[in-house]
């Protein structure tokens, strides 16, 4: 589930980016990177699980649910903290300075 989860993210934060390229003001490309990046890495997983262990491609249980919850959500922390270091709409200099 955590690979469904993980890659429904990955797709709704690509056509976000999409709609709004090419300026990427909110660095939505980078959420869209860190997204396709941790699909790749689920897939990669999946496919050696199966080819190895055999059973089950996709693993519907709750805690596959809660991992790729989980995965989006520490995904979108770490794009907030890259957001809010590069300050784009220039809030903190102005805090700054005032």
């Amino acid at each position: 589930m955590f690979f469904i989860i993980t890659a429904l993210a990955a797709i709704v934060a690509t056509i976000i980016w999409y709609v709004n390229a090419p300026e990427d003001k909110y660095k939505l490309s980078l959420l869209s990177f860190i997204f396709w990046g941790a699909t790749l890495m689920w897939f990669v997983d999946h496919v050696m699980a199966y080819l190895i262990e055999g059973g089950e491609f996709f693993e519907i249980t709750l805690d596959a649910t809660l991992l790729g919850v989980t995965v989006v959500l520490f995904g979108l922390l770490v794009w907030m903290i890259v957001l809010l270091v590069s300050d784009p709409k220039g809030v903190f200099k102005k805090l700054l300075k005032g």
